[in-house]
């Protein structure tokens, strides 16, 4: 057996304890939340919810029936809030807005937990994202143009008949979601594994080198950046932890990292769910981008005053 072969064998052989491990630990947060959120829609517990939270909402230009939308986006993936937003008199603009709040703060309870196990503060991860998909709507209120581009939406509100016509719908969902979770974990250690034993990811790493330094992230980070922004935390989570565990990336670089995905994340297939209906790609892009870019920076000149301010003690 060649060489070649052999090494491509041994990252191959590697990569199945890995994925089996964090998907695992993805699913034992993944399915009690979605049942959970499920038996709250389901009681119209979520909707009261969203009635005390709807005044905060005109703050940033979004009608109180925006609530719904956003608060289902924080417990699951993107594609409950585009099915509810079908059922709600939202304009283009408004959807626009409602669209950039639901990509910053999407999935959080799993996907915090992620960050969480990479090195993050988990309360300080998620109050980021709260308050940053507020600010990024109180901007984008400011600066949108009255009249973009129609969003359309075919889908129809789900309404069941009983509990258990809900529960079977979780349970056909949720036996997808595992296979999905399973073959996307797996499939993206493989390639992890087979480029690293390549050397592969080092040529990725060096030719974003120069857009991480723009954006204050260290250099080390530069292909789970690349991972975040093309399959998000949730499924990206197997490689970012992988590499924390094996301490290819410091804390300290995993924890500044973060706080840029926490807020910038997914740009392509979440992203594309919004493009599908109609909300223009460049205003749900370029708000989270800049503003990631902005925290980075802050926390980074924080840090650097905080260590001077150490030695001169």
């Amino acid at each position: 057996m060649s060489d070649t072969l052999i090494r491509l064998k041994s990252a191959v052989i590697s990569a199945f304890p890995k994925a089996k491990k964090t998907s695992i630990w993805l699913l034992k947060i993944i399915i009690p939340i979605s049942f959970l959120v499920s038996v709250l829609d389901y009681l119209g517990i979520i909707h009261v919810i969203a009635d005390y939270l709807s005044p905060v909402f005109s703050l940033v230009g979004l009608p109180g029936e925006a609530a719904i939308v956003f608060l289902t986006s924080i417990f699951l993936s993107l594609y409950a809030p585009i099915a509810i937003i079908a059922t709600l008199p939202l304009d283009p603009r408004e959807i626009a807005i409602l669209a950039v709040m639901c990509l910053i703060a999407h999935n959080m309870l799993v996907e915090t937990a992620v960050q969480n196990k990479t090195g993050s503060n988990y309360f300080s991860m998620f109050v980021l994202r709260i308050l940053g998909a507020f600010v990024a709507a109180y901007f984008l209120n400011l600066i949108l143009p009255k009249e973009i581009s129609g969003a359309e939406i075919s889908a129809n509100a789900i309404e069941y008949e009983s509990f258990w016509e809900m529960l079977k719908m979780w349970g056909i969902g949720t036996l997808s979601l595992v296979v999905k979770v399973l073959l996307i974990i797996t499939g993206l250690m493989l390639l992890q594994n087979i480029l690293k034993e390549f050397k592969i990811l080092d040529i990725i790493s060096t030719s974003l080198n120069p857009l991480m330094s723009f954006m204050g992230l260290p250099k080390s980070s530069s292909f789970l950046w690349f991972v975040a922004q093309v399959l998000g935390l949730t499924y990206g989570s197997a490689v970012m932890i992988d590499s924390f565990e094996n301490n290819e990336l410091s804390r300290e670089d995993a924890n500044l990292l973060n706080y840029h995905i926490a807020l910038n994340h997914s740009t392509l297939e979440d992203t594309l769910l919004f493009v599908a209906i109609g909300v223009p790609f460049f205003w749900m892009v370029i708000p989270r981008f800049v503003l990631a870019i902005l925290v980075v920076w802050v926390i980074r000149i924080f840090q650097h005053s905080f260590v001077k301010k150490q030695v001169r003690a």
